[in-house]
């Protein structure tokens, strides 16, 4: 279970920043910086917040929301930033991330009036922050800061992937969050990509590239392309 081990050998003000979102076909990228007043964060939620991924969706929801009510009490400060699909798409996912990353470490200082002094996030790859950074490879795991930003950042996208899959019925958004399961897979190949699918992941850069058939008849040129692409009762050969 995560502690506050890490945050204890470290100066000044800590955040704690995690992500979630890197894996799915759809959707933005979403992370979260957290700081907490660890002289005051006591009681069942320290007991039981955790690394996201280790929480049934159930308990993620529960920490969530006390984590909410630490922040109404100022025993929490918390900054969410995202990544867009065309942003994911422009620059690539890990790009995307660090992007997020950033923005989220902006918005917690924006909305406490603190930057932090050091900022423990979760991975091996630093993303270019206004503070000294450390990466900690599953620091979720074992920091509270991260834990508290990882559940942060995954319930967060959770609810803009539900919003969405109101909007875009048929891809199980509200289940799946965006990631390739099978049924999401198949709802692809069933009704297409939507504007939220990331165009540069290869499941979708598949589905909306021809099949190879066509594309010989392309290179054949416009001739051979009208006469095999004819209905069958206009064809004269």
């Amino acid at each position: 279970m995560p502690d506050f081990a890490i945050e204890r050998r470290c100066d000044g003000v800590v955040c704690g920043i995690d992500e979630a979102g890197r894996g799915p076909l759809a959707g933005p990228v979403v992370a979260a910086a957290v700081i907490i007043d660890r002289r005051r964060f006591q009681g069942e939620l320290r007991r039981v917040l955790d690394d996201s991924k280790a929480l049934s969706r159930m308990l993620r929801e529960y920490c969530y929301e006390g984590l909410r009510a630490g922040v109404r009490s100022g025993i929490i400060g918390v900054g969410i930033g995202a990544a867009s699909v065309t942003e994911i798409d422009r620059i690539n996912v890990l790009r995307a991330n660090l992007l997020a990353m950033r923005r989220a470490v902006a918005a917690l200082e924006a909305w406490t009036g603190r930057r932090p002094d050091l900022a423990l996030v979760d991975g091996n790859v630093a993303p270019a922050l206004p503070c000294a950074v450390r990466t900690i490879v599953k620091g979720d795991s074992l920091s509270l800061s991260i834990a508290a930003a990882s559940v942060v950042a995954k319930v967060t996208r959770d609810r803009v992937m539900h919003a969405l899959a109101r909007r875009y019925p048929g891809y199980g958004w509200d289940a799946n969050a965006g990631y390739p399961t099978a049924a999401h897979v198949e709802a692809i190949r069933r009704l297409g990509v939507t504007p939220h699918h990331r165009r540069s992941f290869a499941p979708i850069r598949e589905a909306l590239s021809p099949p190879a058939d066509l594309l010989a008849l392309l290179e054949a040129g416009p001739l051979a392309f009208l006469e095999n692409s004819a209905p069958a009762a206009t064809r004269t050969d």
